[in-house]
C-alpha cells in the first residue's frame, strides 16, 4: 500500500548509524503525486517518528523530516504523499545527481 509510508519490513538504518559513511544508501522514496516534492529517507527513527534524508523541493538537501507530519500534508490537488512502491535502494550520490 503506497499510504504506508513506511513500510512494514524495512531494513532502514537507525537514526546516526550512517552518519560516517560517505554516500550511505536511500531505501525508501515518498513523493507528492501532484508536485516535485520527494524525499529519501535514510535513516529512521520508529520510536520518534523522525527521518534523515535528502528532501527535493524548492531545493535539493539533506535534513530531518517527520512521518506524521508528512501523513497530514496534501499536495496542491490535496493528494496525499504516497511512497513509491518501485524504487529500489540507491545511493545519495546518485540521486543528488538525479536532481540537479
Amino acid at each position: 500500500m503506497s499510504h504506508q509510508l513506511i513500510p512494514t519490513k524495512h531494513s532502514i538504518p537507525l537514526l546516526y548509524a550512517t552518519e560516517e559513511q560517505k554516500d550511505p544508501m536511500a531505501y525508501v522514496k515518498l513523493f507528492t503525486p501532484d508536485s516535485h516534492w520527494t524525499w529519501y529517507i535514510t535513516e529512521y527513527s520508529p520510536e520518534e517518528d523522525l527521518c534523515f534524508g535528502l528532501v527535493v523541493g524548492l531545493e535539493t538537501e539533506l535534513g530531518y523530516f517527520s512521518i506524521s507530519e508528512l501523513q497530514r500534508m496534501r499536495g496542491p490537488m490535496g493528494l496525499k504523499i504516497e511512497r513509491d512502491i518501485h524504487f529500489m535502494p540507491e545511493q545519495l550520490s546518485v540521486l543528488k545527481k538525479q536532481h540537479q
